[in-house]
């Protein structure tokens, strides 16, 4: 394990992550910096449940992506996944932080991307401890089944993400934005169906 640590961040795991020149500075990013302001630029907050251990979540978020102080929920600072304690409380704390009601019926839409059975089965018990407010599972295949050679791998891969109860698949991280504001405008017109048949 100590032999891993050293070769994957290439310094102290618990010290400074700007000194680390180990293997983690060469994972590819599954979205570009910028992508972040384009979500915020668009209306949503955001932030992240990782099952990855704090150092590791800090030195991509803060060091490679350049975010500063990104909401986020780690490896010790919830019950590991498919509890879903995790993404209920960042989702307390990103409705807090927006002035946004409390999760419930009239909290804003909430959505979870993840990229595993386990991230899935993590929005569904949230569901079923908050079943008044809006949530959608969202999924995308992990990077190594999105080579050409790995088709057959990722449709399998998606179908079980299915199965498990996503309720979309995107191509890409990045088509979360499309996702969600096609989301929203289905739940607009719903809305506006209701508010136009209602007595």
């Amino acid at each position: 394990m100590a032999v891993f640590s050293e070769a994957y961040f290439g310094g102290d795991p618990h010290g400074d992550p700007a000194t680390w020149k180990g293997f983690i500075g060469n994972e590819p990013l599954l979205v570009p910096p910028e992508f972040f302001n384009t979500l915020s630029d668009a209306g949503f907050a955001w932030g992240f449940v990782s099952g990855a251990e704090p150092p590791s979540c800090r030195y991509v978020l803060e060091q490679r992506l350049g975010l500063v102080d990104p909401p986020l929920i780690a490896m010790g600072d919830a019950p590991d996944k498919p509890d879903p304690l995790g993404l209920l409380r960042l989702t307390e704390f990103l409705l807090g932080r927006h002035g946004a009601p409390a999760p419930g019926p009239l909290a804003p839409p909430v959505a979870y991307l993840g990229d595993t059975v386990t991230d899935v089965f993590t929005l569904q018990r949230a569901r079923q401890e908050v079943p008044d407010q809006r949530w959608r599972a969202l999924a995308v295949a992990p990077p190594h089944l999105h080579a050409a050679v790995a088709q057959a791998a990722r449709e399998d891969y998606e179908e079980q993400l299915l199965r498990a109860g996503a309720e979309a698949i995107l191509a890409t991280t990045a088509a979360v934005i499309e996702a969600m504001e096609a989301w929203l405008g289905a739940i607009d017109q719903e809305r506006t169906t209701l508010e136009v048949s209602g007595p």
